[in-house]
């Protein structure tokens, strides 16, 4: 059986015949009865009284309106859900980010919450380097990234430029100077990331190609942590600049130039390249893309790769197909 059989077995039963069912219906009485009788040979039960002429039911009819009406509600409610999702009234967006990148996701979520208040959602906290089997075991729709993922299942959208900032306490000698050269710091105590990562191994050579020392002498699990430590006044530490934004405001760090270690990183959004991305996750795309139009460097969009027009597509879609509302 099929919802259109059982369509029209409920009309029957409730206009109390099959003429009023097939007016009500705007169907020949030949066709509603034809499809009654294929109901009942499914069934293997009459579902109808044929003595009666007004559609009386038997006790199987009794049983199947029963399970037909509650399969009709259903199928409203199935419509109506999908409907709210292509709407942006329902769903549900995951990101997968760490402790650095999570950062840059906090004032994209602010905007994304004030155009599409309806969606849930979830961060999941990763280490870097599971982000991308994250994304490919579909964990997450989207992760974001300090480096770009060379898997040509992942498509990847620069979306942030962030530089390396050289931090120390207001108390500490270096506070006083605006720039220091990579060979001021061969005596300095650096506190450091316990994470191996794409910056930490680049700064480990920069000081080598300087024949300068680099003296790790404390490793800490977290950034947050880091920054605390060095505030106290135990050391100097190199942070993603994105992380100290709030200490150098408060005047609890204060960072000092050092030319040789100006260093660019760039955030990328990742997500699987073939992907059928959710509602949720096309609006999610058209606000990270506008929050760059708007606010120009350090924030930005530019996808890599020959994606590029796929990328645009699915924010045009984004736009015409499920525009965000604001929120009643």
């Amino acid at each position: 059986m099929d919802l259109s059989q059982l369509e029209t077995f409920l009309a029957v039963v409730e206009e109390k015949g099959f003429s009023r069912a097939a007016q009500r219906l705007r169907r020949t009485q030949p066709a509603i009865s034809h499809t009654i009788r294929r109901l009942e040979e499914e069934i293997g039960e009459p579902l109808f009284e044929r003595a009666s002429r007004d559609g009386t039911l038997t006790a199987a009819g009794q049983l199947l309106r029963t399970y037909a009406e509650r399969l009709l509600r259903l199928r409203g409610e199935a419509a109506m859900a999908l409907e709210e999702l292509r709407s942006l009234e329902r769903g549900r967006l995951t990101v997968t980010a760490n402790e650095y990148t999570c950062l840059w996701l906090l004032p994209v979520l602010d905007a994304f919450r004030r155009v599409c208040p309806h969606i849930g959602v979830t961060v999941q906290r990763s280490l870097a380097s599971r982000i991308p089997d994250l994304l490919l075991e579909r964990a997450a729709e989207f992760g974001i990234l300090s480096f770009r993922p060379e898997d040509a299942h992942l498509r990847a959208i620069a979306v942030y430029t962030d530089t390396v900032a050289f931090v120390v306490a207001p108390g500490h000698p270096f506070a006083r100077h605006r720039e220091v050269s990579i060979r001021d710091l061969g005596a300095q105590n650096f506190v450091a990331h316990i994470v191996n990562s794409p910056l930490r191994e680049r700064v480990i050579e920069t000081f080598a190609r300087h024949h300068t020392p680099l003296n790790m002498g404390v490793e800490l699990p977290s950034l947050e942590a880091i920054k605390r430590f060095v505030a106290l006044g135990n050391g100097v530490a190199l942070v993603p600049g994105l992380t100290v934004q709030p200490e150098l405001a408060r005047g609890e760090l204060v960072q000092v130039a050092v030319p040789e270690l100006r260093i660019a990183r760039r955030l990328w959004l990742v997500h699987r390249a073939r992907a059928t991305l959710s509602h949720a996750g096309l609006a999610f795309l058209d606000v990270v893309r506008t929050l760059a139009a708007e606010r120009g460097h350090p924030f930005s969009w530019r996808v890599e790769g020959a994606a590029t027009d796929d990328v645009d597509m699915e924010a045009r879609e984004a736009r015409a197909q499920t525009r965000p509302r604001r929120g009643r």
